[in-house]
């Protein structure tokens, strides 16, 4: 009935309502949104599937509500495994294949459901990598940089600035782990938590740093006119070309898989607490980018689009045929049909939810599910590939 659009992109770049009212008044705007509504920008696919002549095989799961059932997933392709809610796909990737694939390579820190095994061509596969939408990192004070390893290198050129020399100060005092140049009041939150004990607790800026996390010696030290708070909150994008300009390549190389993931927005010290489980998600795909691709992972991720807006979605994709492009396999738990319909392979569960599901419904590339009269995947799938 009434629609805010806000925008016009993320982070710092949004924040402003672009658009409000009907949905007439959103398509006669220009926001990304509308974009998308008007089909001026959209979401496409390629005509000619990849195929693979190797295959990794599941024989007889049954666990939870499967049904015995075997199937094939092609190596070097996007595979989505599809269906309605409660047709098994998350038992069949999360607690058959995946676990399974985990004790193959020696890691035992999960058991596979009920199923009789998993045989193919794993030869071909080095590893397998769970992609989820979980928080990085266990402390608030995690953040994209620490994550990615890049802070390690800024803390190191930070000490190496005149004043830090004249100071003695070594990388280390530039972390808001550990004691020595962090805040001591906030231990380098930059923020006080009261606990309230009838109450949700409450978050207050630290009175003593102001909440710059750490202390005023520090805080003295520049680069390029810049301490180390105010890169902290710079974003991706600015870090970037700031680092650029003055020719610190390591550095700069360490941030664009951030950039390539549509994350330039993001502070370089945002608190890993704020970011959305997309952001999540997508700075744990920059990580996977930022390393040397062997081109033999298998990357799990499930239903990676749930929040995200059709213009983020573009970016997940571009970054999921990136990875098959290295050589590498992908499988999706999805229903968004966008997505679904640029899969290599896929292999659709159900027919229904719960008891009535845990079948294989139709299995191949998106033109032969749309075949499957069974299969409510395949019926709305067609019209987008017609």
């Amino acid at each position: 009935d009434h629609i805010i659009d806000i925008g016009p992109k993320a982070g710092s770049f949004g924040g402003e309502i672009v658009a409000t009212g009907s949905l007439k008044n959103i398509i006669k705007g220009n926001s990304l949104t509308s974009q998308f509504l008007n089909k001026i920008d959209t979401i496409k696919f390629k005509r000619k599937r990849k195929k693979s002549k190797y295959f990794i095989k599941v024989k007889g799961a049954k666990e939870n509500n499967l049904k015995n059932i075997d199937l094939k997933i092609p190596l070097g392709c996007l595979s989505m495994i599809t269906g309605v809610s409660g047709s098994g796909k998350s038992t069949l990737v999360k607690k058959i294949i995946y676990p399974a694939l985990l004790n193959y390579f020696k890691d035992y820190s999960q058991k596979p459901g009920d199923f009789d095994h998993i045989s193919g061509d794993l030869s071909k596969i080095k590893s397998v990598q769970f992609i989820d939408q979980n928080p990085i990192g266990r402390s608030s004070r995690s953040n994209p940089i620490t994550y990615l390893k890049v802070y390690d290198d800024i803390r190191n050129l930070y000490s190496k600035q005149p004043l830090a020399i004249k100071r003695e100060f070594k990388p280390k005092v530039f972390s808001f782990n550990t004691d020595g140049g962090r805040c001591d009041e906030c231990k380098g939150e930059g923020k006080i938590k009261i606990e309230m004990q009838f109450m949700a607790d409450v978050e207050l800026e630290c009175e003593t740093c102001n909440g710059k996390r750490f202390k005023d010696e520090i805080i003295d030290i520049k680069y390029n006119g810049i301490s180390i708070d105010m890169l902290l909150n710079m974003t991706v994008d600015d870090a970037i070309s700031l680092f650029r300009k003055n020719n610190q390549s390591r550095i700069v190389n360490k941030l664009i898989p951030l950039q390539s993931v549509g994350l330039g927005y993001v502070s370089l010290g945002q608190s890993s607490n704020t970011l959305s489980g997309g952001e999540a998600q997508r700075i744990k795909l920059a990580k996977e980018l930022s390393k040397r691709s062997t081109g033999r992972t298998m990357y799990i991720l499930d239903e990676p689009t749930t929040g995200l807006h059709q213009h983020d979605i573009k970016k997940l994709l571009e970054i999921l045929h990136t990875f098959v492009a290295l050589g590498n396999t992908v499988v999706v738990i999805e229903h968004n049909l966008d997505v679904i319909k640029t899969a290599d392979y896929i292999v659709d569960m159900g027919p229904e939810g719960g008891v009535k599901g845990g079948n294989i419904i139709a299995e191949g590339k998106p033109e032969d599910v749309c075949k499957i009269n069974g299969s409510y995947t395949g019926q709305f799938l067609k019209p987008l590939l017609s």
